[in-house]
Parts: structure tokens; C-alpha cells; sequence
């Protein structure tokens, strides 16, 4: 009787450590989830495509939040409970954090910033799981001359140096993405951004110029920016890509 048993142990664990992984998301709106009946979306919601069917992506990204108000609003811990060995966590925040206006969601560069990305990967280690920081994706933002115009000041370099500290694996969206738009050009890369022109969608008869959040073809770009990263660095995630 003793062989079998062994046996059956030694399946369930080779079971168990090529099962697909699942893949969670923090971060704010270039991030999330949107409604299907809009134009807009997140990379978070192309992710999925790049890996392979069995890969489940958990997007608890959502608009308008920073590291501050993800932490406050119990959304971090909502993820992190649900966290298990074996899981991954892609983190990106920065565009909220940098907003000094508002007090419910900023959080500075150099102090509360930081602290929040280390908390967000102390906690998902101590579950098993494995934390990947992500640099924040650019604006739309030319100058005259035509060169992509930074946005987000000292929060990418923060991003880098807990990466760093934490040796925890990055992935370089900030200079993925300003390389993709620059060698688009400014009026082309309208075409990845939610610019609508009046009449043209029924819930959004007044048009829209924005050149923050995506439609689904940019999207997908930076989704595929990441995915080669990935690749590229050849982290755990990679043998489930397609």
C-alpha cells in the first residue's frame, strides 16, 4: 500500500507546482476594469489575452485610486485576503498618489509612497505569493518639438528604488510606454487614447479628448508591453504566456 500512496504524492505534487498561476492587479484607472458599453479600458483588462487560457486575472484595479486610498479604502486588504501561494500581484500606482490637492490620495514620492509599495509586497510575500512592481504608463503629453513631456516626476524613480531595496522584479512601463508613443508621433497616438469625437458613441454624444485612459488598441499595446517584459526578463510568469 505504501508505494501507491507515494505515488499518488508525488502526481499531486507535480500537479501542484505546474498549476496556472492566478494574476492579481492593484492600481488605479490605466489599470481597470471598465464597463463593455464604453470605449474606454484598462491594460489590465488585455492582460488576460498574452497568456495562455487556464491563467486567471483578478483586476482589483479601479479609477481614481492612489496607494493611499487603496490601503484606506480596505481594497488592498480585500486582495491581499484572498491571496495564496503560488499567486503573483502586479502593482501600478503614481497617477493619484502625485495629486497634492487632494488629501485622500496623495501620497509623497519620497515617504508615504514608498512605504505603501513595500507594505503592498511585505504582505503579499508573507502569503506565498510574488509582488511586481510596475512603473507608471505615460500620458499623452507632447511638447512643441514633439518630444513626450513627463508627468509623473519623482514617482517613477520611487517605483525603481523598491524594486531595488526589495528585489522585487519591475516592469519598466514608463519608458516602454514613452518609447511606443514617441515612435507613434503625437496626432497618431490619439488613436490608443479616449479621444471621441461628438456623435460618434451613444453614451458619449459630447465627444472626449483625453490622454490618460485608453481605448481598447491602447490598451492592448501596453498590455503587450508587459507581457514582454516579462518575457524578456524571463520571470515565472513567462512559461504561461502564449
Amino acid at each position: 500500500m505504501k508505494l501507491p500512496l507515494l505515488l499518488l504524492f508525488s502526481v499531486l505534487s507535480l500537479v501542484s507546482a505546474t498549476a496556472a498561476p492566478r494574476i492579481f492587479m492593484a492600481g488605479d484607472s490605466t489599470m481597470a476594469d471598465k464597463p463593455l458599453d464604453l470605449p474606454e479600458r484598462g491594460w489590465g483588462m488585455a492582460l488576460g489575452g498574452f497568456f495562455k487560457a487556464e491563467v486567471v486575472v483578478r483586476n482589483h484595479a479601479l479609477n481614481g485610486r492612489s496607494t493611499k486610498s487603496f490601503i484606506d479604502e480596505g481594497r488592498w486588504a480585500k486582495l491581499a485576503g484572498e491571496l495564496q501561494a503560488g499567486d503573483f500581484v502586479i502593482i501600478q500606482f503614481a497617477h493619484n498618489d502625485e495629486k497634492k490637492e487632494d488629501p485622500k490620495r496623495y501620497a509623497d514620492p519620497a515617504g508615504a509612497f514608498r512605504d505603501n509599495l513595500r507594505r503592498f509586497i511585505a504582505e503579499t510575500r508573507a502569503k506565498g505569493a510574488t509582488p511586481l512592481l510596475t512603473t507608471p504608463v505615460c500620458r499623452r503629453k507632447f511638447n512643441a518639438a514633439g518630444k513626450l513631456v513627463d508627468t509623473h516626476g519623482d514617482y517613477p524613480a520611487a517605483v525603481r528604488a523598491v524594486a531595488a531595496e526589495e528585489k522585487v522584479a519591475l516592469l519598466e512601463l514608463t519608458v516602454a510606454t514613452a518609447q511606443w508613443l514617441e515612435n507613434t508621433g503625437d496626432e497618431p497616438a490619439k488613436k490608443f487614447f479616449m479621444w471621441i469625437a461628438p456623435g460618434t458613441h451613444p453614451k458619449i454624444p459630447d465627444g472626449r479628448k483625453d490622454d490618460t485612459h485608453f481605448v481598447a488598441a491602447g490598451a492592448e499595446a501596453v498590455a503587450g508591453l508587459a507581457a514582454k517584459q516579462i518575457r524578456e526578463q524571463k520571470l515565472p510568469l513567462a512559461q504561461w504566456l502564449k
